[in-house]
């Protein structure tokens, strides 16, 4: 996996520690989620793509 995927996949995984730590510390909230299931679409699009 190149630096760039690397590094995108290292920042999803920090949001989804962060979205956990916001829904338990604050209540749920639909954005954070929304947020985070858009980078980790994001992510999955830019290690495909650097696969190839």
């Amino acid at each position: 996996m190149p630096g760039s995927a690397r590094a995108m996949a290292v920042c999803t995984v920090c949001g989804l520690v962060a979205a956990s730590a916001y829904t338990v510390a604050l209540g749920g909230n639909g954005w954070v989620w929304f947020l985070w299931v858009v980078l980790a679409l994001v992510t999955v699009r830019v290690v495909t793509a650097r696969g190839t």
